[in-house]
């Protein structure tokens, strides 16, 4: 008899960790449907290690026997390098022109097969080892990674480039491709509406992208309540939400959580 099929428990467990937060969520996948989605903000006073550890006497879920777990490094400290361009031996060198890096940093990379190139990062390794103790051992991978390889799957077959946006509390990634292929990505920090899209009116401008013509597209934490989305509808005629349909009836959710959870479900 195969005893693989009968202790195997068909259970997903996929967390989405940052500086500020986490984001997880169960899926059963026999029946590939959504058990829990939940979302926990960290104190900036407490070491991570402690939020962490709160977080999982909070949710005994995260307690249970997965037989995948999947953990989503939630950071902007990452580059994308064509395969042609790409060593894995000198990582770090690919990081040094856009975040701090120091020697006894450790890096990791993505492969976006698909693509070619890889996402060069560095993960929290704090967060690995306290996840180690938890769960022995995982997959993980940079949230950009999912971010990237989506969008560029959704730019398939439309001739003309597009603005991806995806924003959260207090970062956000914009994404510019055209027909899959990967014409610019960056991350910037914003504290106001107006900072928010400064940066995106800038860097359209710097690709000469006219505001009045070419699409600019929506996820993460917006709504059209969103100071940002209001504000940002005024200058940029082509506005919209990227559309999680396909997202809400695979897992039967609002768009607002799709939408918030892009990452995390397509993890």
């Amino acid at each position: 008899m195969n005893t693989a099929i009968t202790t195997k428990n068909y259970k997903k467990l996929v967390l989405q960790i940052g500086s500020n937060g986490m984001s997880f969520c169960t899926i059963d996948t026999l029946n590939n449907t959504l058990s829990e989605i939940q979302s926990s903000t960290f104190s900036k006073f407490e070491p991570i290690e402690d939020e962490l550890w709160k977080l999982f006497v909070a949710h005994p879920e995260l307690k249970m026997e997965y037989d995948d777990v999947v953990v989503l490094h939630d950071n902007n400290f990452n580059t994308f390098v064509p395969n042609a361009l790409f060593d894995e031996n000198y990582l770090g060198s690919y990081l040094q022109y856009n975040t701090k890096v120091f020697e006894t940093d450790f890096f990791a990379f993505d492969a976006i097969a698909n693509y070619e190139m890889n996402n060069v990062y560095v993960p929290m390794v704090n967060v690995n080892n306290y996840l180690i103790d938890r769960f022995g051992t995982f997959d993980y991978k940079n949230t950009n990674s999912i971010l990237v390889d989506k969008v560029l799957d959704a730019s398939k077959n439309i001739d003309e480039k597009q603005v991806f946006a995806h924003i959260q509390d207090a970062r956000f990634e914009i994404v510019i491709a055209h027909n899959q292929k990967l014409l610019l990505y960056n991350s910037f920090e914003y504290n106001t509406p107006e900072d928010f899209l400064y940066y995106v009116l800038f860097t359209m401008e710097q690709l000469l992208l006219n505001p009045e013509t070419v699409k600019v597209i929506l996820l993460g934490k917006i709504s059209q309540t969103n100071p940002c989305y209001t504000l940002a509808y005024t200058y940029i005629r082509n506005i919209s939400f990227y559309d999680t349909e396909a997202l809400q009836e695979k897992y039967s959710i609002n768009s607002n959580e799709a939408t918030q959870h892009f990452i995390l479900l397509n993890a």
